[in-house]
């Protein structure tokens, strides 16, 4: 390891990615005697656990995004660059960004995670994740455009299709999805369309394990399903989808399998660590998890390189009961507020005891008026922990006129039971319509054929096309002289 030893010279710590791990490193070291370089291939913070509600129409993108230099204004220590970090070179100690390096001393990785197939990428452009704003807009442009298109279908099979819904994976995210769509569909899209009734659509939840919400404890999962089942969820549990193809999703519950028709495939079943933790194998020859997580010391160091951390869902942590911590935000914003004071208090000489995550507990909103809370001291459910969910998640958003949007977004969707943000956008939404307008265009000319001019009504248009030319000449030419 290699530290900067000039004197007056600050230890220069840089962070890659400004999710929750990254923006509390920089935000716990704001005040530190050390320049932070955040570095990050978007200009904001985005507040995941609330993703889904962009996705399905309650809030837009920028309710739940805080741009970075927004929030570092006045951390005068911290500098913040846009861009994608190609790879790192531990020896040189150094980061490269594109056509240029950026120096460390200590190096804090954060970039998260992305969606897991489990070996079938081809399913991927199928049944889209949720990590991302563009994800959140992709999922609700398929979500609405599923409804418009069931309006404009006369085939009841087709129509079917397009009125199902599969959500695979029954962790909060799956949850938190079904049970906003099935709102959709049975409460605020109710008087919308004329040709489908859409409480007819059908949302079907499938979880490969035994319990939906599988870090709660059992009796709250089992809550969350019912819950679920009374806003018209098909709740399948011990079930593993086998194939995506075509519009159908077949799965395997024990030794049955069965097929579903779906124009809507939505994945909430698994992560994988980013594409820095191949790097960091690369360079340092760290160990990662089947899943791409880089194995981290107790400290969140890598193995053999005491100034580099990993944290967030990139990093597992499997030293306090012998299981990795959940991919959630309150570890990687505990592991960063950790990694901060670590580091003021190596520059002074001093250690700190390894790393302990306090569960403070987990939540997951299932519709109006329902949730579950599960804390290490009290159990909730329905009214109250849905109450709880609210304050909580207005609590960790992190710039102050963000929570009014959202809280007054939140008001207004309780009052009215409307969602504002029910845009359908993107390049395909576009295309989907030019098709739709193209084959209209085409119905049209076929059903009323253009007349043809009679021979004699041509002649006539073209001697009035050459006398009209003479005119236009001759004054042209008395115009000249």
């Amino acid at each position: 390891m290699v530290v900067s030893l000039e004197k007056n010279v600050p230890h220069q710590v840089v962070i890659i990615g400004g999710g929750f791990g990254g923006l509390y490193t920089a935000k716990t070291l704001k005040k530190a005697n050390v320049n932070v370089t955040l570095i990050d291939k978007r200009n904001f913070h985005l507040f995941q656990p609330l993703l889904y509600q962009v996705a399905t129409g309650t809030l837009s993108p920028a309710d739940i995004s805080s741009p970075l230099r927004s929030v570092f204004r006045k951390s005068k220590n911290t500098r913040v660059f846009l861009g994608e970090v190609n790879d790192i070179d531990p020896e040189t100690q150094e980061v490269i960004l594109g056509d240029r390096t950026i120096p460390y001393d200590t190096l804090v990785v954060a970039t998260g995670a992305n969606h897991f197939y489990y070996g079938h990428d081809n399913w991927r452009p199928l049944a889209p994740g949720l990590k991302t704003v563009e994800d959140a807009i992709e999922i609700r442009r398929r979500i609405f455009s599923a409804f418009e298109a069931a309006e404009k279908e006369t085939d009841p099979e087709t129509r079917r299709a397009w009125l199902t819904f599969v959500i695979v994976g029954g962790g909060p995210t799956g949850v938190e999805l079904a049970g906003a769509i099935a709102e959709l569909a049975h409460k605020t899209l109710k008087e919308d369309f004329r040709n489908i009734d859409t409480s007819e659509t059908k949302i079907l939840l499938l979880q490969g394990g035994q319990h939906i919400l599988p870090h709660m404890a059992p009796q709250l999962s089992e809550v969350g399903k019912v819950s679920l089942q009374k806003l018209g969820v098909v709740v399948k549990t011990n079930t593993r989808v086998t194939n995506i193809e075509n519009d159908i999703v077949t799965f395997k519950q024990g030794d049955e399998v069965e097929e579903i028709a779906s124009k809507t495939i939505l994945w909430a079943a698994g992560v994988k660590g980013s594409s820095m933790g191949q790097v960091l194998a690369n360079r340092t020859g760290v160990e990662c998890d089947r899943s791409g997580r880089v194995i981290v010391e107790p400290d969140l160091t890598i193995k053999g390189y005491k100034n580099i951390f990993v944290i967030g869902d990139l990093g597992n942590f499997s030293h306090q009961d012998g299981k990795p911590l959940p991919g959630v935000a309150p570890v990687a914003k505990q592991q960063g507020e950790y990694v901060a004071k670590l580091v003021q208090k190596r520059l002074q000489g001093q250690i700190l005891p390894q790393f302990r995550y306090n569960d403070v507990g987990s939540l997951a909103m299932i519709g109006k008026n329902l949730a579950v809370v599960d804390l290490s001291f009290i159990k909730l459910q329905g009214l109250v922990a849905w109450i709880f969910w609210l304050v909580v998640h207005i609590y960790f958003l992190i710039e102050f006129d963000t929570k009014l949007v959202v809280v007054f977004q939140w008001a207004w969707s309780y009052i009215t039971r409307n969602r504002r943000s029910r845009l359908i956008t993107g390049r395909e939404a576009l295309e989907e319509t030019k098709t739709v307008t193209n084959s209209t265009n085409l119905a049209t000319k076929i059903v009323n054929p253009p007349t043809q001019p009679t021979p004699h009504s041509q002649l006539q248009s073209y001697t009035a096309d050459i006398e009209a030319a003479t005119s236009w000449l001759t004054s042209s030419k008395l115009g000249h002289h």
